[in-house]
């Protein structure tokens, strides 16, 4: 059965402190007054204590992810002149800059990295961010002889000329739309849409990032636990754990049916990213556990949750051990985690001895 996310590690902390206090009371058969004054019991001194500690705790919460490239993105056959699908990549190749996305009537189409996508022809005297992007590459690809910067001259277009021979179409010197496909940087085909020696036109391959990353289906109530940035340990099938980081919380809402069909789940999309890439194996594609830090509570007072006593009325406290015997100190409770409870309360101190009882 599909766990829920963002409850499983809370219902068992939770459900381990009500076990040690039920556990206590049991065990002592001595209750608290209500008030919330220090009382004072003539039980014997427990036979096994703990100290009150400082220190930090962190509350984790483990939920289902997929193990991907992300979300895809369709490549469009877009200005091009009536032709043919003469070459495709295959499912899988990374494609850098200038390597060819696909070809028409066999003229390479390649790849240039930038945000700005190229919407008109370039030629001598174009100016703006789309020439930039244009020498950027250029430069990149090893041809010089022009400045880097928001004009096409002259020598930019001796520039294009050359890489025009070099990728076997007619030179030019101007850039048209569908001469080039503009991307963010190294792409990854996903699916070939496309079908060699037909029409080009349409999407004709989707592609992904390079790098693997992690998705999550967050349910939008417990969106408040995790941050961007937030570090996670994901856990492969394998057992292998690995760092990760929360790179993106989205704002696209979604609904699901729940397990029985018969109510919906709304959640927004979490990725995270990877840093050590190599630590992922080969997979490239798997379900995994996403487990992460989603509160913290520095420099507090903590024990042990089989520490506590309920007590008459409500509440718990704890077994002060001093010198003169057993006090029964009634405690305020933070967070659980890692079998430990925050508290505090009126002589609750670090290094103060408390008993377990059994």
């Amino acid at each position: 059965m599909r766990r829920r996310p963002f409850v499983r590690t809370t219902v068992i902390v939770l459900a381990l402190g009500a076990v040690g206090a039920a556990g206590a009371v049991a065990a002592t058969g001595v209750l608290g007054t209500g008030s919330g004054s220090t009382s004072s019991a003539t039980a014997s001194t427990p036979s096994s204590t703990a100290e009150v500690k400082q220190t930090t705790l962190t509350r984790t919460e483990t939920v289902d992810g997929s193990l991907g490239y992300g979300g895809t993105t369709p490549v469009q056959v877009a200005g091009q002149a009536a032709g043919t699908l003469t070459w495709l990549p295959a499912a899988g190749q990374v494609l850098t800059r200038g390597e060819p996305v696909y070809s028409v009537d066999a003229k390479k189409v390649p790849l240039l990295y930038g945000a700005t996508p190229l919407y008109r022809t370039l030629t001598v005297g174009s100016e703006g961010p789309d020439v930039t992007m244009l020498e950027q590459n250029l430069s990149a690809l090893g041809y010089t002889g022009f400045t880097v910067d928001h004009e096409y001259t002259a020598r930019t277009a001796t520039a294009v000329r050359a890489w025009q021979e070099a990728l076997g179409r007619k030179e030019t010197g101007t850039i048209a739309p569908g001469e080039v496909v503009v991307a963010s940087g190294p792409k990854r085909v996903a699916v070939v849409n496309g079908i060699l020696g037909t029409p080009a036109g349409g999407a004709v391959l989707t592609w992904t990032g390079t790098g693997r990353v992690v998705t999550v289906e967050l349910e939008t109530q417990y969106e408040d636990l995790i941050k961007v940035g937030a570090k996670a340990i994901v856990e492969l099938p394998d057992g292998t754990e690995v760092e990760a980081v929360v790179a993106s919380i989205g704002t696209t809402a979604t609904a699901k049916s729940g397990a029985s069909g018969d109510s919906s789940t709304v959640t927004l999309p979490v990725t995270l990213t990877v840093a050590d890439q190599k630590k992922l194996g080969r997979y490239q594609a798997a379900p995994v556990n996403v487990t992460v830090a989603a509160e913290s509570r520095r420099n507090i007072l903590a024990v042990p949750v089989n520490a506590l006593v309920a007590r008459e009325g409500g509440g718990y406290a704890v077994q002060a051990v001093t010198g003169s015997g057993v006090e029964y100190k009634p405690v305020k409770l933070g967070m659980f985690a890692d079998g430990l409870v925050e508290i505090s309360g009126a002589g609750i101190t670090k290094g103060l001895k408390v008993g377990i009882p059994e």
